[in-house]
C-alpha cells in the first residue's frame, strides 16, 4: 500500500508540473510556456505575438493531421539546397549561417523547413478550389494603382563592404577614404530578379552614391552596400507586365482565402489560454 501511494504521489507531482508548464490548450494540444519563450527567442516577437503565432501553427498542425498531408526528407533537403543557392552559398555554409544568425542546428533547420513545406501544402489544398484567375478589368486596375512599383530597377552596380565589426563599417560610411584591414571590399553587379526580395528592396530604396544601412551578412558578420549605379528598365506596358500582375493578384486573393479560412477554423476550435510568460 505504501509503494502504491508513493507511485501515485510521484505521478501526481509530475502531472502538476506538466499542467503548471502549459500556457494554452487547443482541443487536446498543449502549448507550453517554454514553447512561447523559445518562439520569442527565435522570432524576436513579444509574448502575445509569439503566442498568436503558435496558436496559428497548432491550428495548421491539426488541419495537416486531419488531411493526412506529408513531406519526405528528400523534399526537405531539396528546399535547403534551393535556399542555399538563392544566397550563393553551399549547403554547409548555409547551415553555418543559420546557426550563427538564428542559433538553429541542422536538425532544427530541417524540422523548421519540413513544417514550412507542410504548411505550404495545406495552404495550396485550402486555396486551390477557391481561387479564380483575375479578369482583364482587375489586371488593368492593378496596373493603374501599382505602375511605379512594377517598373523597378533591373540591375545595381555596388561596392560591398563587410566586416565582423559594425563600428568599422560605420567609419567607412562616414569617410569613404577610410581603410582598415578588417574591412573587406568587393565590387558586384546584382540583378534585381536574382537577389532576395529583402535585399532588392534595400538597394532599390537607396540613392546612387549612397551607402545602405548596415545589415547582417548571414555569416556572423555585417555588411553595407555602396550604390555606384542603378540601371532602370524601360517602362513596361501592361502586356509585358501581365504575368507579374497576375501573380501579384493571385497572391493577394490567396491570402484573403487563407485568412478567412483560419479565422473560421479558430472560431470552431476550443482554445483555452491558461497563462502567458511574464
Amino acid at each position: 500500500m505504501i509503494k502504491i501511494f508513493f507511485i501515485l504521489l510521484i505521478s501526481g507531482a509530475l502531472f502538476a508540473k506538466m499542467v503548471d508548464g502549459v500556457a494554452i490548450v487547443i482541443e487536446d494540444e498543449p502549448i507550453t510556456l517554454y514553447d512561447i519563450k523559445q518562439k520569442m527567442k527565435q522570432t524576436h516577437l513579444g509574448v502575445k505575438e509569439a503566442a498568436e503565432l503558435l496558436i496559428k501553427q497548432t491550428l495548421e498542425k491539426l488541419e495537416i493531421q486531419k488531411r493526412g498531408l506529408g513531406v519526405g526528407s528528400g523534399d526537405v533537403y531539396a528546399e535547403i539546397k534551393r535556399r542555399a543557392a538563392m544566397n550563393n552559398m553551399s549547403v554547409s555554409s548555409f547551415y553555418a549561417a543559420i546557426r550563427d544568425e538564428n542559433g538553429l542546428n541542422s536538425q532544427d533547420l530541417k524540422k523548421l523547413i519540413k513544417e514550412q513545406l507542410l504548411s505550404q501544402k495545406l495552404y495550396n489544398a485550402i486555396a486551390y478550389s477557391k481561387l479564380t484567375p483575375p479578369t482583364d478589368e482587375e489586371i488593368q486596375e492593378y496596373y493603374k494603382l501599382h505602375k511605379e512599383e512594377l517598373n523597378h530597377p533591373s540591375m545595381f552596380e555596388v561596392l560591398v563592404y563587410s566586416s565582423k565589426n559594425p563600428q568599422l563599417l560605420q567609419q567607412q560610411m562616414q569617410n569613404p577614404m577610410f581603410f582598415s584591414p578588417k574591412v573587406d571590399m568587393t565590387q558586384r553587379v546584382l540583378f534585381y530578379d536574382k537577389i532576395s526580395p529583402q535585399l532588392a528592396q534595400l538597394l532599390a530604396t537607396t540613392k546612387k552614391n549612397r551607402f545602405t544601412q548596415i545589415v547582417p551578412d548571414g555569416k556572423g558578420g555585417y555588411m553595407t552596400f555602396y550604390i555606384k549605379s542603378i540601371t532602370q528598365p524601360k517602362n513596361g506596358d501592361i502586356k509585358s507586365l501581365k504575368p507579374q500582375i497576375v501573380n501579384a493578384i493571385m497572391a493577394k486573393k490567396r491570402q484573403v482565402v487563407l485568412d478567412d479560412y483560419f479565422t473560421k477554423l479558430r472560431a470552431k476550435k476550443e482554445i483555452t489560454i491558461i497563462r502567458l510568460p511574464n
